[in-house]
């Protein structure tokens, strides 16, 4: 009697082999079952090509986060300095101790807040490596903090000499250093509203005010000296005055640094030491 053959093949999975045998026990290798199951796209799932697109986006957008928390840092800090400097003048005009002190209580916020933005930033040029405006942007934040920082240190020296001035004989009023004083605010001003628009035009605007807060000093200078030769008992207080007049025309030199930085980040134009400044 002829051996009875088997009707059909029966498939089966050896362990761990991912071979397929028939009922005689003859192996025959085919493609890896995990192989073959993946191949098989599973319902409700994203395609790769989704995929692929996700996983890159999600770096990007999280890049573009941190440039705005950036933006945002040093906005909060320009507008603290800018109130720095506004009430270190209105503490000289009002001779206001409790005002100046408060100024000079809040240099270590403005110390704090620089020592943050250059963390952000070395961290972002040193793991995001940005290239082309990105990287203007990070390398003139940078510069834009740190003169930022030095006007808040300004913003104190005033506080300071203010102090001092309240102890002292009344100097006549010196009409040239209210000018000064709101001239340089001015300047600081539309210099951070340049960066905030990106306005390079505007931060333009900003380079030609330097030369008249450097000329009103000069005038200041020969004022106080006059004083200083007529009153002996007002000495100190001309010297302290000297200073605030030396404070304004460096606060207005920042100011003139920030908006060549804005020119810088817009145009990618370097407008510094130009004659024409």
């Amino acid at each position: 009697m002829a051996k009875k053959q088997p009707s059909a093949k029966i498939a089966r999975i050896s362990e761990g082999r991912g071979h397929i045998h028939n009922s005689r026990g003859d192996p025959r290798i085919v493609e890896d079952a995990a192989h073959a199951l993946s191949r098989q796209s599973p319902p409700n799932t994203i395609p790769r090509a989704c995929r692929s697109i996700t996983v890159k986006e999600t770096p990007l957008r999280h890049f573009a986060q941190e440039l705005e928390d950036v933006n945002r840092a040093l906005l909060q800090m320009g507008g603290l300095v800018e109130s720095s400097i506004h009430c270190s003048i209105q503490a000289l005009e009002e001779g206001d101790e409790r005002l100046a002190r408060r100024i000079i209580a809040d240099e270590s916020r403005i110390n704090r807040m620089e020592m943050e933005i250059d963390s952000q930033v070395t961290r972002l040029l040193a793991l995001q490596q940005p290239v082309a405006k990105d990287l203007r942007f990070l390398t003139s934040v940078l510069k834009i903090n740190g003169d930022l920082e030095r006007m808040g240190r300004l913003a104190v020296h005033i506080a300071r000499r203010t102090l001092s001035l309240i102890q002292q004989p009344e100097v006549r009023p010196v009409v040239d250093i209210p000018r000064m004083a709101a001239l340089a605010e001015d300047m600081l001003r539309k210099s951070l509203d340049a960066f905030v628009r990106q306005d390079a035009v505007l931060a333009e605007s900003v380079l030609p005010a330097d030369r008249e807060v450097d000329e009103l000093r000069d005038k200041v200078f020969q004022e106080l000296t006059h004083v200083m030769q007529s009153q002996p008992a007002r000495v100190l207080a001309a010297l302290d005055l000297m200073f605030v007049a030396r404070h304004l025309e460096r606060t207005a030199d920042h100011s003139t640094n920030i908006a060549e930085d804005v020119i810088f980040l817009v145009r990618g134009d370097d407008v510094r030491h130009r004659a024409t400044r």
